[in-house]
């Protein structure tokens, strides 16, 4: 157990990983400041340890995001009460500073807000994407400057590499673990300045050196909430940011035929096949949400199968032009759980970037991500991604 620790924090620890640049004194850790983002999870926490044990000057920060009454009343979820508390006692037990920043302001506007108008608009939003495109790798990532630090330290299971054409994104080690479909939105200019030291590590070679370091934090469970939704309910939390939206409407078959009413296009996501209200004999599954008529269009499972995507607000981190990319071949997630699929670029007529993937998908929906991996065996290099617009069968140019 103590060669695979060792080993285990010489591929955290690697200097081809942290990649810091040395201060005015030289490479000695102890002038190179780092800020680590911690939420007082198992992760983030034994990053910062890990930095701090190798003698790096380590600064803890924890965001408080939402209500502070309700965090404390949430388990298990990211940037809760109890995660501060954890993140503050360990920081005070490793002996580096530990600071927590009110963001609350800049997550409801930039985050919650936006989950609501994504929800409202008939479109499957993905918060913790948003979260670290604004709060965490913007307005955090600043903060971090701003003391000195050489750079952000993260928790995140992914992997930067460093080439000689520049820094690039993969996915982590552990592939049951990877993020990487979550930081698709991460510009250039931040994955310089940010590093990922866990992304080579699997999560049990995480939670052994927890326990190595004598951290609280080496049994406490992953997150798996969306932090500001308590008990998955998302409708109720719409329905608190935009009371008197929602509006009832009409279930109806692909063929046209009106099979019953519904509360709110807030209450389906795109694939769903339980809870519909309504029956046929045979299944069927939401194939569409029409916002503006507040309809709900449900069909045979068949119909759920996307051949293209339109996208929006496209990251592109490969060194090719984004001009020149349609008919290329790529890899594609539009679920953070799927395995990449085939597809190849394509331009549409408006000139912003679509994707048509070889042989389609199921319950994709608009709202949601469309992130790029290297088309090669591995799919590991993260190319961008973008937020899928509008779902369709795209003619293959």
């Amino acid at each position: 157990m103590t060669d695979l620790l060792s080993r285990a924090r010489a591929r955290a620890l690697d200097p081809m990983v942290l990649d810091l640049p040395a201060s005015q004194w030289g490479n000695d850790p102890s002038k190179i400041r780092v800020v680590v983002a911690m939420s007082g999870g198992v992760d983030s926490t034994v990053t910062a340890a890990l930095l701090h044990e190798a003698g790096y000057d380590v600064v803890g920060i924890t965001l408080q995001l939402y209500d502070h009454g309700e965090a404390i009343k949430r388990k298990g979820a990211c940037c809760a009460g109890d995660d501060i508390r954890d993140a503050r006692q360990a920081a005070e037990r490793l002996g580096f500073p530990h600071y927590v920043l009110d963001y609350e302001g800049r997550f409801s506007q930039s985050v919650m807000e936006n989950f609501a108008d994504t929800y409202l608009a008939g479109q499957t939003p993905i918060p913790c994407v948003r979260c670290n495109q604004t709060v965490k790798f913007a307005d955090l990532l600043r903060t971090a400057r701003e003391l000195g630090a050489a750079a952000l330290v993260t928790g995140h299971y992914v992997q930067r590499v460093k080439t000689p054409s520049g820094v690039q994104l993969h996915r982590a080690v552990d592939a049951g673990k990877d993020q990487s479909y979550f930081l698709f939105a991460t510009t250039q200019e931040q994955l310089d300045y940010l590093r990922f030291p866990l992304g080579g590590l699997q999560k049990d070679e995480v939670r052994a050196l927890a326990a190595d370091l004598g951290l609280a934090a080496a049994d406490k469970p992953d997150s798996q909430d969306i932090c500001f939704v308590p008990d998955g309910n998302y409708a109720a939390v719409v329905e608190r940011l935009r009371p008197g939206a929602v509006r009832p409407g009409d279930i109806v078959h692909i063929d046209g035929r009106v099979l019953g009413r519904h509360k709110g296009v807030i209450h389906f996501t795109v694939g769903q096949r339980r809870g519909l209200g309504v029956a046929l004999g045979d299944p069927l599954y939401v194939v569409r949400l029409d916002a503006k008529t507040a309809q709900v269009f449900v069909g045979p499972r068949e119909a759920l199968l996307t051949a293209g995507m339109s996208l929006r607000e496209v990251n592109w981190l490969g060194e090719e032009d984004q001009s020149a990319l349609a008919g290329t071949a790529v890899a594609v997630k539009v679920r953070s759980t799927r395995p990449p699929m085939i597809g190849r670029f394509v331009q549409q007529n408006d000139g912003t970037l679509g994707v048509y993937l070889e042989h389609g998908d199921e319950g994709v929906a608009p709202g949601q991500a469309c992130v790029f991996y290297a088309p090669d065996a591995g799919h590991n290099r993260v190319l961008g991604g973008g937020w899928i617009a509008a779902t369709q069968a795209m003619a293959v140019p």
